[in-house]
């Protein structure tokens, strides 16, 4: 007999005001890392090759945040039990099989982890990650040790806590209200919750001091890139050149198909070359015409717009332009502004700077200019 095909869901716990977290914004909509805590942990779950759905329960006084979630959302109620039932209540109508009932705050859940739950509710009624207790156990009075607890058979409780849905929909819909978390709805149910491996990195974020933790757990998980750009243009007549989209008053011009602007072209290629986009060449073949003369901008805008369309910020580029003459130094910051207008960054993320070949080879003889860059991509 064929097995009906599954259909997961994950409902993302984020309605609390984590007062715990210090005063201010909640916790989950504070950045950490470059993204809200929130927005790591949709992502988690929304790019899993098994999860088919994701729904926010969040805060009525927090839709201004929830609205830029990218997925839906409904409103909570004052306990972490009742926000877990209005979540789950959306789901009826939606051929959803199997649930995944996660806290918003741990921003660190992994690919992993969620594969193992759900790996788990093969065989399991429900199933939870945990780490097993390895710390001597206490018992305290007045601020005194007053006696030791045996941490034998004993777990810290994670998240995502994983179930058949119409068993724990029924088991919400039975419980008298009050559970520290769903597992415990479970088992008052009879459900028999599987444990799979939990991780330390997969932290609940509850104190100010968890924040910094967690920063040092993404970072660390951060896709950097960096990609470098090479150009050179010959002199030809004129009377200026552009460079980093300033024009410099020159006794030659630069010869290229477009303007000729070696700095922009060799900043633009980095962008691309990060991306693992090739070159300008490519998406601008010098052999259309419609390019003839054309402002470079028009290359270093696009190679912006497809790292932000692929979920890249740029976080600083560097160029030298290799010359004997023009002096660059006073045109300098004009062609910093310039770049960093155009590319939406600050001006202290753009570095623009020149140097001579010692009247060696090609630039020395001023046969024409010669551009290096690099730029550095992080992913939002």
């Amino acid at each position: 007999m064929n097995t009906p095909p599954r259909k997961i869901a994950a409902i993302l716990v984020a309605a609390g005001r984590g007062t715990r977290a210090g005063a201010g914004t909640p916790k989950q909509w504070r950045k950490l890392a470059g993204k809200r805590v929130a927005d790591w942990t949709v992502e988690a779950f929304a790019t899993h090759p098994n999860v088919a759905f994701v729904l926010a329960v969040t805060h009525a006084e927090d839709d201004a945040e929830a609205d830029s979630l990218g997925v839906p959302y409904v409103h909570g109620g004052t306990t972490r039990d009742a926000s877990v039932r209005a979540g789950l209540n959306a789901l009826k109508g939606l051929d959803i099989t199997h649930v995944l009932i996660h806290d918003v705050a741990r921003a660190g859940v992994s690919q992993t982890i969620i594969s193992n739950v759900i790996s788990a509710l093969n065989t399991a009624q429900g199933a939870a990650p945990a780490l097993p207790v390895t710390d001597a156990l206490w018992r305290g009075m007045d601020g005194a040790v007053a006696g030791t607890q045996d941490r034998s058979d004993l777990f810290r409780a994670q998240t995502p806590q994983g179930f058949q849905f119409k068993e724990i929909l029924e088991a919400h819909a039975n419980h008298a209200g009050g559970a520290l978390d769903d597992v415990e709805v479970a088992r008052a149910a009879g459900l028999r919750v599987a444990i799979v491996d939990g991780d330390e990195a997969n932290l609940k974020i509850t104190t100010p001091a968890d924040f910094a933790r967690m920063e040092r757990i993404l970072r660390g998980n951060m896709d950097i890139r960096l990609g470098n750009g090479f150009d050179v243009h010959a002199f030809t007549d004129g009377d200026h050149v552009t460079l980093c989209g300033v024009a410099i008053p020159h006794t030659r011009a630069l010869k290229g198909h477009s303007d000729a602007d070696v700095g922009m072209h060799a900043v633009t290629d980095a962008i691309y070359g990060a991306l693992a986009e090739g070159d300008i060449g490519r998406h601008f073949p010098p052999s259309d015409v419609q390019w003839k003369g054309a402002d470079s901008a028009i290359f270093l805008e696009h190679a912006v717009n497809l790292a932000s369309h692929k979920g890249y910020a740029i976080s600083n580029v560097d160029c030298t332009l290799i010359c004997e003459r023009p002096k660059i130094g006073p045109h300098a910051a004009a062609m910093k502004d310039r770049m960093a207008h155009i590319m939406g960054l600050r001006p202290d993320q753009v570095s623009v700077k020149a140097t001579t070949s010692e009247q060696l080879g090609f630039t020395g003889r001023e046969e024409g200019i010669a551009a290096i860059a690099t730029a550095t991509l992080v992913k939002q």
